[in-house]
């Protein structure tokens, strides 16, 4: 007899509650609830922007009913999480090759994602569900990177301290900067420099034997 292998055996139909239990199974398997996936694209990259979306790859894959895989379809459009509070946030976005874990609301959030990623929303604006769709593949949030390699860029937090490391640059940015240190501010660096003038190991001008001060850094 040839055709399809399906989900079911005969022993699920032996009995009404077999085959009950059997139905209910399958009404469970089509609702997505956490779902391993790769990020293939992000819209952001790393710029002063809103938060954007990115396009997923869920890792596992689906299986037949003889135990054939069937990848899963990219997931195009979901929203990732960032870290923010009202106009402060940490802006950390996805990039290509991330893994990571995916959540899906149980009930079609795409009103809310298109104005949230629109115009934006009002406060205690509410909104109707789009469909009748529930716990679906398209109503997923990116909730950020995990099982990932070692960073090369990174804030490190311990009993002993903090720091902050980068391989490129690190800048701060404000009308003012305030560096506070009870014991001591070391600076290190041979060439530390403070408004374009070199802060360590420099010349002075205008050197004068006595107890003239110095000029200005040269």
């Amino acid at each position: 007899m040839n055709g399809t292998a399906g989900q079911w055996n005969p022993q699920d139909f032996a009995t009404e509650y077999q085959a009950l239990v059997f139905v209910i199974s399958q009404l469970i398997a089509r609702q997505a609830t956490a779902a391993w996936v790769q990020v293939l694209s992000c819209t952001n990259s790393g710029g002063v922007s809103a938060v954007g979306t990115v396009t997923v790859q869920p890792l596992v894959n689906q299986l037949t009913g003889d135990g054939q895989p069937v990848p899963h379809g990219q997931i195009v459009a979901m929203p990732y999480i960032r870290a923010q509070g009202g106009a402060s946030a940490v802006i950390l976005d996805p990039v290509a090759g991330d893994i990571g874990l995916a959540l899906f609301a149980s009930r079609d959030s795409s009103a809310v994602r298109a104005a949230a990623l629109g115009a934006g929303l009002a406060g205690g604006q509410t909104f109707n569900p789009g469909s009748k769709r529930q716990y679906d593949w398209g109503d997923g949030v990116y909730l950020g990177g995990m099982l990932n390699g070692v960073p090369v860029q990174y804030v490190l937090m311990s009993a002993a301290g903090m720091t902050l490391v980068s391989p490129t640059e690190i800048t701060l940015q404000a009308p003012t900067v305030n560096i506070a240190g009870s014991t001591a501010v070391n600076i290190t660096g041979g060439h530390t420099s403070v408004d374009g003038k070199v802060f360590l190991a420099h010349e002075h001008s205008g050197v004068q034997t006595g107890g003239s001060n110095t000029g200005g850094v040269v």
